[in-house]
């Protein structure tokens, strides 16, 4: 029998073939009847799970709908993630394998599992359900997304984070990216076990984290920073005090004696933001031990490197590169930026003195993430050196460079940069 959406004025059945069309109006249908029974179900999702399906049932023996057991279970799940949920994303987030959710538009969702991008058979019915379910994402946030305020940035109750964009803006309707988090942080030991870093390397920065080393972790995006910069927390003596600063919370250190700040973006009457500048000005006066910065972006680098620089050894924070002398280059460009009023050469000299290295985390074409260089910076009389002390070899394995290669940055052609 074809599946029967509902019956016409004329007195007709209106048959629906289509999966997609047949959830949107059994969705119009249980919203109307638990608005009409009044029903309150208190976050008890076992109530207003059995709820929808008596409404499903009854749904069928009105329009003379026949479907499988198979087709109404999946039918009383999504319509429990509609109403309670995330709707179609709801699957997706639940799913511990996945590290991205990548929505462009309503009909195509991308997910990454183990570094690899692949096609989501899920589907949005339209614009507007898409919509939906960013401003349900959203609205504990305090925050609106809409045609005069486009764009929005958060994070879920899961410490997920999200960033949504729509038309005008987005062309091809509202984009929304997922990145999400392991509710039980990466450990040493599978990075060891994974390939992503050898023993060697392991020991050596374990061994300077716990020396109170300057630490700067650098990578594109969805390379693994903050998931190396959690494992390096884990080398800090329990004694010390630790600041964290992000603009949205992924550090999960295990430390007991831990601080975490977040920014704040301005508010829809374009007051309130709080930068991250202005945070690690005020952890200054927090009496800490060490600063971790989830990400350098901006003029806050310049508090930073200060920090680093003022008596707060064994600091980190991560920025975008390419490789780690892209990522001099990186914080020199944003020095300049925020105002400093310095010549290169000072630039450079202060860098030098604030990081004593950095640590280049990269993906390669199959998806799998491993440190690919471990770098030393020095300061000598010829300016910033960048020391290799780590890098992959022929086989692709990171190994101790035994010349220690010298890599001068104030060259206009960095020799040795990737």
């Amino acid at each position: 029998m074809r599946l029967i959406d509902r019956r016409t004025p004329e007195g007709k059945q209106k048959p629906v073939d289509d999966y997609e069309t047949l959830k949107a109006a059994l969705h119009r249908f249980v919203i109307d009847r638990i608005e009409d029974d009044n029903i309150i179900y208190d976050d008890d999702s076992k109530k207003l799970e059995e709820a929808i399906g008596a409404y499903i049932r009854q749904y069928c023996r009105i329009y003379e709908v026949n479907i499988s057991r198979e087709k109404f279970d999946n039918l009383e799940k999504e319509l429990l993630d509609e109403i309670v949920g995330f709707g179609p994303l709801q699957v997706l987030l639940d799913d511990p394998d996945i590290n991205d959710i990548l929505i462009n538009g309503p009909r195509r969702i991308f997910v990454e599992r183990r570094g690899v991008l692949e096609q989501s058979s899920m589907r949005f019915l339209d614009d507007r359900h898409v919509l939906r379910v960013i401003r349900r994402m959203i609205s504990p946030l305090g925050r609106r997304i809409d045609e005069s305020s486009p764009i929005v940035d958060g994070r879920l109750a899961d410490g997920s984070r999200i960033n949504a964009i729509v038309p005008p803006l987005a062309l091809d309707g509202p984009c929304l990216s997922i990145r999400k988090f392991r509710k039980d942080p990466l450990t040493a030991d599978e990075l060891l076990s994974g390939g992503s870093i050898t023993k060697d390397a392991l020991s050596f920065l374990s061994e300077s984290v716990a020396k109170r080393r300057n630490i700067l972790i650098s990578g594109a995006t969805g390379s693994g920073k903050t998931t190396l910069l959690n494992i390096l927390s884990q080398y800090i003596p329990a004694t010390e005090r630790i600041v964290t600063i992000e603009d949205a919370a992924e550090l999960q250190l295990r430390n007991s004696h831990v601080v975490r700040l977040e920014t704040r973006p301005e508010n829809n009457e374009g007051v309130g933001q709080v930068t991250a500048g202005e945070l690690v000005k005020n952890a200054l006066r927090m009496r800490p031990d060490r600063i971790i910065v989830g990400e350098s972006r901006g003029g806050e680098v310049v508090d930073m490197l200060q920090a680093m620089n003022t008596g707060h050894n064994g600091s980190m924070t991560t920025v975008h590169a390419n490789s780690a002398s892209d990522a001099v280059t990186r914080l020199e460009m944003m020095v300049g930026m925020s105002g400093f009023k310095g010549s290169s050469e000072l630039i450079l000299k202060m860098i030098g003195s604030a990081l004593d290295m950095i640590v280049h985390i990269g993906r390669q074409s199959d998806g799998h993430r491993c440190v690919m260089q471990i770098c030393k910076l020095t300061n000598t009389a010829n300016g910033l050196q960048l020391r290799e002390l780590f890098a992959l070899d022929a086989s692709g394995n990171l190994a101790r460079n035994p010349g220690e290669q010298n890599v001068p940055l104030l060259n206009d052609v960095i020799p040795g940069a990737s």
